[in-house]
């Protein structure tokens, strides 16, 4: 939006601003932020930025925690959820050196380098991603963990268990479970939130293709936007869970992208689809390859399969995503790629007929992750497999083109699993991550601190707590 400091300023005194505001993300994918008063603001801000305690993000120890918020001037744009006009900035990490230098496990200077880093392979200038974005939409939640009780407990008016309340303004459109998929209206309570939603989604920079009810029939829902760079679309993705959130909270509810909040229901995913330029050229286009896609795409296509059960500590890096991941539902469990095939990790769309559209989607991911360090990551995996000319066919990751989930325990046993907890994600991640080095794009650093705060904040709390599912099965025993 801005070039330079001086054209914020003149922003500020033209559309008479109040507040501007820095954002900045912490290593677990958290927007934290600083607001300062725009009548007060010389320019400095803008050009120096502003120290912080990098240990409360979670990048530096305590006794070397300080760093620099610098922003990025091309993200401004006004933030619709204050009440006071105020222009916002997403900014980048710098160190306290004497060249004030990038900070090179800044997730957002991470998914920078990964771009930069293609560019030194010779087969395309340009890697651009379409993320979907799905998310619960309820209209309260409440949840509790105590020495003597742990509970969640959330409601939708929408959800077909309300069909017999009287207490919750009942219309009678109740839809049922699982039936939710581009439902119409009356059923489809939430077709002006979406609408809304993505107006608000638009005056902030991020276009939106299209957006509908997803299969979830309790609130679950979908918006998809246009395709972008590895660190833009991070951006935007920050942007999209920073709207959702805040714009329910102005329509007295609430909003998640939880992978699996709901026992039973379909859970949030966030499907990455990528395309690769060579100029205007799509490199992963060839019209007599296996479903339209050149060598290059499916090599691309090899190195995220060899090294998805490694990726999969970034992409799904909480211990609900593996609550998504499961068998006989939409999510895979299977290291495998196939045309029109939603059991598969990897699906070509069927429905892509020109060069210009070819593409595929890595169907793992969910919106538990660090958006700049997940896009990152899988760019980095398919770079390895063009580097290393891998062939997934080879590597015996298919093509499988029929539902995984109804191929008989001799046949899906000889399919590569996905890792199934956690824990298991992180120790693959630890044993695999050489691909993420190449080119200084990760650190060392980040990927021992991401490994070892997962472990101990996520992973152990949860393992050591009872389940109240654990009462039912145990307690009269």
């Amino acid at each position: 939006m801005f070039n330079n400091a001086q054209e914020v300023l003149d922003f500020i005194k033209r559309e008479e601003v109040v507040d501007v505001d820095f954002k900045t993300i912490d290593l677990f994918g958290r927007w934290h932020h600083l607001t300062f008063p725009a009548r007060r603001c010389d320019g400095a801000p803008f050009v120096e930025g502003f120290g912080f305690d990098g240990s409360s993000y979670g990048f530096k120890k305590v006794d070397r925690s300080d760093m620099i918020m610098l922003p990025d001037l091309s993200t401004g744009c006004l933030d619709p959820f204050f009440e006071a006009k105020t222009l916002s900035f997403i900014a980048d990490i710098h160190l306290t050196d004497d060249e004030e230098s990038r900070y090179p496990s800044d997730p957002r200077f991470i998914a920078e380098k990964a771009e930069e880093y293609l560019k030194t392979l010779g087969v395309g200038d340009r890697l651009v991603l379409g993320p979907e974005y799905e998310f619960y939409v309820f209209d309260s939640v409440a949840f509790a963990n105590k020495a003597n009780e742990a509970f969640f407990a959330v409601d939708a008016c929408q959800a077909s268990w309300n069909s017999g309340n009287l207490d919750c303004g009942n219309s009678g459109y109740q839809m049922q479970d699982k039936a939710g998929y581009h439902a119409g209206l009356p059923l489809d309570t939430l077709a002006n939130f979406r609408s809304s939603l993505c107006q608000i989604l638009d005056q902030m920079g991020v276009e939106v293709k299209y957006h509908h009810h997803e299969v979830g029939g309790i609130g679950q829902q979908e918006i998809e936007v246009a395709w972008d760079s590895p660190r833009t679309m991070a951006d935007k993705t920050m942007a999209i869970k920073y709207a959702a959130k805040n714009f329910a909270l102005t329509q007295g509810k609430t909003l998640t992208f939880m992978p699996k909040p709901l026992h039973g229901q379909p859970g949030n995913g966030m499907h990455v689809h990528f395309k690769l330029y060579d100029g205007e050229n799509p490199v992963f286009s060839d019209e007599n390859g296996y479903s339209g896609l050149s060598e290059t795409a499916l090599q691309f296509i090899a190195g995220i399969l060899k090294h998805s059960p490694a990726l999969l500590g970034l992409t799904n890096p909480s211990t609900n995503s593996y609550k998504r991941l499961v068998p006989g539902y939409e999510a895979p469990v299977s290291i495998a790629f196939a045309t029109a095939n939603r059991s598969a990790a990897i699906r070509v769309p069927g429905y892509v007929k020109t060069a210009e559209d070819r593409r595929f989607e890595f169907r793992t991911p969910d919106a538990t992750c660090n958006p700049y360090l997940a896009f990152a990551a899988i760019a980095m995996a398919g770079f390895d497999g063009i580097r290393k000319k891998m062939d997934p066919t080879e590597l015996g990751f298919g093509p499988i083109d029929r539902n995984i989930f109804d191929l008989s325990p001799e046949e899906r046993s000889k399919i590569h699993a996905l890792p199934t907890s956690l824990a298991e994600a992180l120790q693959a991640l630890r044993e695999d991550h050489d691909f993420l080095l190449e080119g200084g794009v990760f650190t060392e650093d980040l990927i021992d601190t991401w490994i070892k705060r997962k472990t101990e904040e996520e992973v152990i709390p949860v393992q050591i707590r009872p389940h109240p599912m654990e009462y039912s099965l145990y307690y009269d025993l």
